[in-house]
């Protein structure tokens, strides 16, 4: 069985060390998805010496139905709608409209809590690294790949501590590349191979992309 790690900054150290072709260079952003991508990114972009920001996505959930997916929402106004999900569940335009509505606003505050007045990054040309601490189903990693397409990066590498066999090898079809440290079977769920596994605050996840910044202006 695979080692579990100590936390999340464990986690980003032993994930940087497979993406070691990606240091040093100039090209190179990592984005995390937060919260809980946050502590395991500020590892990678250390280890890596690139700019640290973060990719904020919101699923658009189905009214009624929340947990399932009928779009995404992400940084930089990016607005993705499964059409299909859509018409199947019979969601009308004026319910889509209020659901973007709601994780607009969500997503602006969680921005600026993160960001304050920092422009969002600029990522076209670039090679991005997207980091979260593990994926189960791959749904929200999904669909800030999918968003992040829109900005046209040269090339999208997902990384993750940790994740299931098969969503990894799904996440290789939307990515350039994937980095899965461990893809332990089973796998049940991620938080199962972190020793400390508490929720991430928005304080923390200010905190280091703050100290991040000062690192890279």
């Amino acid at each position: 069985m695979p080692q579990r790690f100590k936390d999340r900054r464990d986690a980003g150290r032993r994930l940087a060390a497979d993406l070691a072709q990606y240091a040093n260079r100039a090209d190179v952003r990592v984005l995390a998805l937060p919260r809980g991508g946050v502590p395991v990114a500020f590892e990678v972009a250390l280890a890596l010496d690139a700019p640290l920001d973060v990719f904020v996505v919101r699923k658009l959930g189905v009214p009624g139905q929340e947990e399932y997916a009928m779009g995404a929402l992400a940084t930089g106004g990016v607005v993705l709608l499964n059409e299909r999900v859509v018409r199947a569940a019979g969601v009308s335009d004026a319910e889509v409209e209020r659901v973007l509505e709601e994780e607009r606003r969500e997503l602006e505050r969680r921005e600026l809590r993160y960001r304050g007045d920092r422009r969002p990054p600029d990522v076209a040309g670039r090679t991005v690294v997207l980091v979260d601490d593990g994926l189960a189903t791959g749904s929200t990693m999904l669909a800030a790949v999918q968003a992040l397409r829109a900005e046209h990066p040269a090339r999208i590498v997902v990384a993750v501590p940790v994740a299931s066999r098969d969503t990894c090898e799904a996440m290789r079809r939307a990515a350039d590349e994937v980095a899965c440290s461990v893809t332990p079977e089973p796998f049940y769920a991620v938080g199962l191979w972190y020793d400390d596994f508490e929720q991430t605050s928005d304080e923390e996840v200010h905190d280091l992309l703050q100290r991040a910044a000062h690192a890279h202006p």
